[in-house]
């Protein structure tokens, strides 16, 4: 599938700090020490609807992550899914009676330009679940073959009781997880089950859906085992981070880490789990699912798309925080006294600015700290002036580099 146009993205002066990230699975944030190349896979999205801010601040996060790597010089390997082919698309397609694979291209589409209006740098690997059902069935196969599954109907499930490091990610009780479960996506109460908690591996066919051959007979893949097998095949095992919106937690990163562990053998799946927070909008989290939607394909068209991204930039990537429209009216008025300030022909000299701004970014991708250094910066340059000619220049590149704002 295609990817969108990557930005260039300036090369900075000087010595970048390593990445401190939070661990979900460690509870803790650690550095990271990934490789000359740095392997990650975010989750993507289900095209049933238009981008909204809460996809938007997921995937600026993992953003922040990719430029603060390639600022310390990794090759940074990002890969990322979409699934379209799920419930909730099939559902849509049939209440507006568009065809599902039309319905999932032209949101895909969507979700592109407004990645690329956000300046989020693309994955390497853009992947649609439906180009690969034969490799993810291959995948079931081989869990199959190691006696973690059993077959109820048609339909293959994990069992939860053959994955001994089960609820390592999360850190969930079993009560919790039973209740997320059931609210995302998943079929606790189902009879015949050996466990609530066993998940869905492949589907089989129901009348009016589509469907793949496959060894188990016709039908299409779980949610869980799509990831997993994408990221095994473009990444491997042991990969630096998976990451996604922190109610990916579980059962979605859970069950995904315990079918890599139970394929390959090898723990951790992947050396950081990392979530974003979730983004609100009247009081009650923003999803499809609700309605209560900001689309980010609207604000764009209405604002500049770099005032858009400082809104989000101005929250902690892991904090969960509500939207209102006086926030996009603040991030214009420090995007234009950014503007302004690089505008200047000279000003106060930036070599500590962009010391800091690494050090922001690199504890734990700090963005509003990043952001706070930047407008001390720019007050100064805007009040008393300076001598550096080449102060400007700097600032705009790492603004760019680091925070993917162009100014």
């Amino acid at each position: 599938m295609r990817s969108w146009s990557a930005p260039k993205v300036p090369r900075l002066p000087g010595e970048s700090v390593p990445l401190r990230l939070h661990d979900t699975a460690a509870r803790q944030v650690r550095q990271t020490d990934p490789g000359p190349t740095a392997r990650m896979y975010v989750c993507g999205i289900t095209p049933y609807d238009a981008t909204h801010l809460g996809h938007a601040n997921t995937y600026l996060a993992f953003d922040l992550v990719g430029r603060v790597w390639r600022d310390a010089g990794h090759d940074v390997h990002y890969t990322q899914n979409t699934t379209d082919v799920d419930d909730p698309l099939l559902e849509r397609a049939q209440r507006t009676g568009v065809d599902w694979r039309e319905l999932a291209e032209r949101e895909t589409e969507l979700f592109r330009a407004d990645m690329e209006a956000l300046r989020v740098l693309p994955p390497r690997e853009y992947i649609g679940v439906t180009e690969v059902v034969g490799q993810i069935a291959g995948l079931i196969e081989k869990l199959a073959a190691k006696g973690v599954t059993y077959t109820l109907d048609g339909d293959v499930y994990f069992s939860s009781a053959d994955a001994p490091k089960f609820g390592q990610v999360s850190g969930y009780d079993e009560e919790l997880m039973l209740t997320l479960f059931a609210e995302r996506g998943g079929d606790p109460d189902r009879p015949g089950k050996r466990n609530p908690l066993d998940w869905l591996l492949w589907r089989a066919e129901r009348p009016g859906e589509p469907a793949w051959e496959s060894p188990f007979g016709r039908g299409r893949p779980g949610w869980h085992i799509e990831c997993t097998g994408i990221a095994l095949e473009q990444l491997g095992p042991g990969f630096d981070v998976a990451g996604g919106g922190s109610d990916l937690i579980f059962p979605h990163h859970e069950c995904g880490a315990s079918e890599g562990h139970a394929a390959t053998g090898e723990w951790p799946f992947a050396k950081f789990y990392t979530h974003a927070g979730m983004v609100a909008l009247d009081g009650e989290k923003m999803s499809k699912s609700k309605g209560n939607l900001v689309f980010v394909s609207r604000l764009r068209v209405e604002h500049d798309p770099m005032a858009v991204r400082l809104v989000l930039l101005a929250h902690h990537y892991r904090a969960d925080w509500e939207y209102f429209p006086g926030q996009l009216t603040e991030a214009e008025q420090r995007l234009g006294r950014w503007r302004a300030a690089v505008a200047l022909p000279a000003a106060p000299p930036a070599g500590d600015l962009l010391a800091a701004v690494r050090g922001r970014l690199a504890d734990d991708l700090d963005a509003p700290g990043a952001l706070a250094a930047i407008d001390a910066w720019a007050e100064r340059a805007l009040g008393q002036g300076g001598g550096d000619e080449s102060a400007p220049g700097l600032v705009r590149d790492l603004a760019d580099a680091l925070l993917g704002v162009a100014l």
